[in-house]
């Protein structure tokens, strides 16, 4: 390992922790050693801390840390290089990036594979930053790489304002593409309209299939992204034109479904899905490189930026997880760590 400037690093640091699964109340600040680095990694003294639905899940003992990972909670942050690994490049260190994690950002402290990292450019917000990585890696993924999104098609995406939701908004528009979102409220569908979509459903007032169809003109939509699952998905296949494709990114409606398979044949639809968490360092280190080439550029010259809901202060983690499972956010809920460091 390698400090910047000789530094001597701490041998503890605190981070979010908790004794057994449950709610929200079960999150609290605790004393954790600093991460070990591997060869690739880098370690990263945290400014921001994303805070996603995985983490949720994770907290309630339905979604375990991968083996090798982190138990801590916590997918993407934000900060600067501190140390590095002896494979990873020297001049790491000292850079300030947002980086995408497999645990662990909830801390003062975070380790990350040193080809997860993007950069960020002067004059973006360390908060900003810090709300990019899981949903920008997901979106672009299952959106662009599994769902093979292009320029004039239609993707429906459900969970219009969450992170996901709000991410696949702006990049759907910045890439030519009509985008039907169905949201819980009325001000959700309005906060999900101003962003960009260009219609917003309330499913517990419409029937989505219908106006799908209708907004449609009987065609259907290309693609489905899909976060609920359940019997979601016999209604959104539905809602598929012909060679449409549906991809699956959660399960939070249940994970079995029942779908009528002569509707697929006879509409030649693609049911697909991903999950990113366990997925091989080298696909992510691709996956990043293509980010870093195609979207992450619209993000860092300000042309983009990310729906921001609320910043708590790491201490509130809890607060940020009973907000999150209310549904009452629009954008991302991030946690501040160190705060606005110094970037240039």
């Amino acid at each position: 390992m390698v400090v910047s400037n000789g530094t001597e690093l701490p041998e503890t640091m605190q981070a979010i922790g908790f004794d057994a699964p449950g709610g929200p109340e079960v999150l609290w600040l605790q004393t954790f050693p600093l991460p070990r680095l591997r060869p690739d990694d880098v370690l990263i003294r945290v400014a921001y801390a994303g805070v996603n639905r995985p983490d949720c899940l994770q907290r309630a003992g339905m979604y375990p840390a991968p083996p090798g990972a982190s138990p801590l909670l916590g997918l993407e942050v934000s900060g600067e290089i501190v140390a590095v690994g002896n494979e990873v490049p020297r001049e790491m260190i000292g850079q300030f990036v947002a980086a995408l994690t497999p645990g662990g950002g909830y801390a003062e402290y975070c380790a990350a594979h040193w080809q997860h990292c993007l950069p960020i450019p002067e004059g973006m917000m360390l908060s900003d930053a810090a709300a990019l990585p899981e949903t920008l890696f997901t979106v672009w993924h299952n959106l662009f790489e599994r769902g093979l999104a292009r320029d004039g098609e239609t993707v429906l995406v459900h969970g219009g304002t969450s992170g996901i939701g709000t991410t696949a908004i702006l990049l759907s528009k910045a890439f030519g593409l009509k985008v039907i979102v169905t949201c819980g409220d009325t001000a959700k569908c309005a906060a999900a309209t101003r962003i960009g979509a260009d219609l917003a459903i309330n499913y517990r007032e419409t029937d989505y299939v219908e106006a799908v169809m209708a907004e449609t003109g009987g065609k259907g939509v290309n693609i489905v992204l899909d976060m609920v699952s359940g019997d979601y998905v016999a209604r959104n296949l539905k809602c598929l034109a012909e060679d449409g494709r549906h991809v699956t990114i959660a399960v939070l409606g249940g994970a079995n479904a029942e779908i009528n398979m002569a509707l697929v044949m006879m509409k030649r639809l693609t049911l697909t899905g991903s999950t990113l968490r366990p997925r091989s360092d080298n696909f992510k280190s691709a996956l990043a490189d293509e980010i870093a080439d195609n979207a992450w550029p619209m993000f860092a010259d300000g042309e983009l930026a990310p729906v921001m809901d609320m910043t708590l202060p790491l201490a509130e983690a809890a607060a940020a997880h009973a907000r999150m499972e209310k549904g009452e956010h629009i954008g991302k809920i991030v946690l501040e760590v160190a705060g606005d460091v110094s970037n240039g």
